[in-house]
């Protein structure tokens, strides 16, 4: 779940995080600096103010029609354009760099449709054009320039009549003949008569059908042969395309490379294809996304072999690279709900040559029960600050299996606007990994605490066999555009192994993911989470067992874990939970996006929802903005049926989807 800054009306929240991350045998990194969004930077094509040493020039553009469209690529095809910061440092530099251009002007409109496109480029009013023979009158024009005011550089196309597509062929570079439609649909060529005459949308369908067959286990799909022809007083191009689909292939031999400190054998066990199934470029892809979750590893790389084997099949070479294998970090935060707070961790990601993990983190926050105020009696004490540290270690592939032990230790003293508790918890347990996708778990939990809320102070010991399985076929962690997220939860405290409170808690949550064109630009996403615990009755079950609703991984507008049942106005929490999303997933730009959406939720008292607690609903707006890494998230909720003492909104910050 990403972290999140919440703020409200009655609790504004302001934090500053400071970190270091320390590389095995490396110094404390400096700081970088970035302007994220680029608002406080100038223009990066603004050329410098004139001086004896260089001559920079302004540029403009003259187009005869077309439109800002055709301005869009003379911008890209120009390197007048690109370096316009980096001035020549004469008048012969900058009428050569304006000839250069020419015919990459010509070119660049060329693969837009317009064959009979004619471009000239003016330098100090002087013209320049392709096969015209040169003349120093540019040359003097502009060094008339130098040291007093920017060369005008102006670039002038008339590019005339956009060509047309008259016929497209599509044939079988082996035999000569043509592919059926079953063999090569419509949808993937995409080009037909009648079509503008684009260069790229060409070779956009070339990479179409090699893709095409590369789905269908033809690695070595290619096409060869590319016959354009330009008819100019018709305005039109007939094309015909050459294709040799290749052979169709399996896959074979999986060699790993690259593996110094990291026991190949834990790579080959996140690889869950086998020599001779078929080979797909989505085969390979997974693969990638697979091997990549060992933290050991900084990189992947799947080199595909040049020829077939003696049987058919396809040799692959996974190359991988290793990570520096320890890290640590630390943070300084304070915020006017919860106070101060520190945080630090260490990890080492190849402990014993394996890919180990072993990390070990430890928080120190200061308790408060009123937005992060002292208590009355003036300076803090000891018993208002509240720690948790927790040591987790994980043992991937297990004798080169896909099973992985995971063992995490924990020791706590927290408080929440609900309870207060301390309690001390281990968990050891062993994860098949059945696919990339699919995997379940099985081990045993021990707890031993104590909680405080207005319902009283249970002292309690948990012993129980917790039971998960997940299944995650998103295309990205987080940003999913498609696919399902399934994970399951059932662990039984039965008295027998020791329990104090014998129950049963079992947890599921299910996030869709549906894309509805293909650059993802729509997105609608849906989640849907329940709870249940059986067994005991409320008042018996630990206050920090409970489910709780609200909060920005919840229902967002609410106060966090504020909903549900409550005793004498105080949330006490439910013996089941219920909670719901809907999102609308809007790209304006590659970068920027909207996100309405409505969340539902709450606990119930009773075993199972059975709705005598009112559903709380919030509805909101988000801000996106999608980096390398993620898109950076800020959410705006209101709550749609708000009780005394709700908060009127919630601002929610954090990296990643909401869910």
């Amino acid at each position: 779940m990403p972290h999140v800054l919440r703020l409200s009306t009655k609790r504004q929240v302001a934090s500053i995080l400071l970190a270091g991350v320390l590389f095995g045998g490396l110094p404390w990194a400096p700081a970088l600096a970035f302007d994220l969004f680029g608002w406080f930077r100038g223009s990066a094509d603004a050329p410098p103010p004139p001086d004896m040493e260089a001559l920079p020039y302004s540029l403009d553009y003259g187009i005869n029609g077309g439109g800002s469209d055709l301005e869009q690529v003379l911008k890209d095809a120009s390197t007048l354009q690109s370096l316009q910061a980096d001035p020549p440092p004469d008048a012969a530099a900058l009428v050569s760099r304006a000839e250069a251009d020419l015919p990459r002007l010509i070119d660049a409109l060329w693969g837009a449709g317009y064959y009979n496109a004619r471009v000239s480029i003016n330098v100090a009013g002087v013209p320049l054009a392709l096969q015209a023979p040169r003349t120093d009158a540019a040359v003097r024009a502009a060094s008339t320039y130098q040291a007093r005011a920017l060369v005008p550089v102006q670039i002038v196309a008339d590019p005339g009549p956009q060509f047309v597509l008259r016929n497209v062929s599509i044939r079988d570079a082996r035999t000569g003949g043509t592919f059926t439609p079953a063999e090569l649909p419509p949808r993937i060529v995409k080009i037909q008569p009648g079509d503008p005459a684009r260069s790229a949308d060409i070779l956009a369908a070339e990479a179409r059908i090699v893709d095409h067959f590369r789905a269908q286990s033809r690695p070595f799909a290619k096409v060869p042969d590319r016959e354009p022809v330009v008819y100019h007083p018709s305005q039109v191009m007939d094309v015909t395309l050459g294709v040799d689909p290749g052979p169709r292939a399996g896959i074979g031999v999986i060699r790993v490379q690259g593996t110094e400190n990291v026991d190949p054998a834990v790579v080959r066990s996140f690889i869950y294809t086998e020599p001779g199934d078929p080979y797909s470029p989505a085969t390979l892809a997974s693969m990638r996304r697979s091997i990549a979750q060992i933290e050991a590893l900084s990189s992947v790389r799947i080199r595909e072999g040049e020829t077939l084997d003696a049987y058919g099949n396809l040799p692959l070479f996974v190359e991988v690279t290793e990570r520096q294998p320890r890290i640590i970090g630390a943070s300084i935060q304070y915020s006017t709900t919860d106070g101060p707070a520190l945080r630090a961790y260490w990890a080492h990601r190849n402990l014993f040559g394996g890919a180990e993990r072993l990390r070990l983190e430890g928080n120190l926050f200061y308790l408060t029960e009123d937005g992060g105020r002292p208590n009355r009696e003036g300076d803090p004490r000891w018993e208002d600050f509240g720690g948790r540290f927790r040591a987790s270690f994980l043992k991937p592939a297990l004798g080169g299996s896909r099973n992985d032990l995971l063992a995490e230790a924990l020791v706590e003293r927290d408080r929440t606007e609900g309870y207060t508790s301390r309690l001390v918890n281990g968990t050891a347990g062993i994860r098949h990994r059945f696919s990339e996708t699919f995997s379940i778990q099985g081990g045993v939990e021990y707890e031993r605490g104590q909680t405080t809320d207005v319902l009283g102070q249970i002292d309690y010991q948990l012993v129980g066999l917790p039971v998960s399985l997940s299944y995650d076929s998103t295309d990205n962690a987080l940003n999913p555009t498609e696919g399902v997220r399934l994970l399951a939860s059932v662990t039984p405290y039965p008295e027998f192994l020791g329990s104090s409170v014998p129950m049963t808690v079992a947890r599921g949550t299910a996030s869709a993911y549906y894309s509805l064109d293909d650059e993802a630009r729509y997105v609608l996403a849906g989640r849907l989470g329940l709870g249940s615990i059986v067994g005991a009755d409320l008042e018996e079950i630990p206050a920090n067992r409970r489910f709780f609703a609200g909060g920005g991984g919840s229902v967002r507008g609410f106060g966090y874990r504020t909903l549900g049942p409550t005793f004498l106005g105080e949330p006490i929490g439910g013996r089941s939970l219920l909670e719901a999303s809907v999102e609308a997933r809007i790209k304006v730009t590659d970068t920027i996006g909207i996100v309405p959406f409505v969340d539902a939720g709450t606990a119930f008292a009773s075993s199972y929802p059975d709705f005598d607690e009112r559903v709380r609903f919030s509805a909101g707006l988000g801000l996106r903005y999608y980096t390398g890494i993620g898109p950076i998230r800020l959410d705006v909720a209101v709550p749609l049926n708000r009780q005394r003492g709700d908060d009127t909104f919630g601002i929610y910050v954090g990296i990643g989807q909401a869910f």
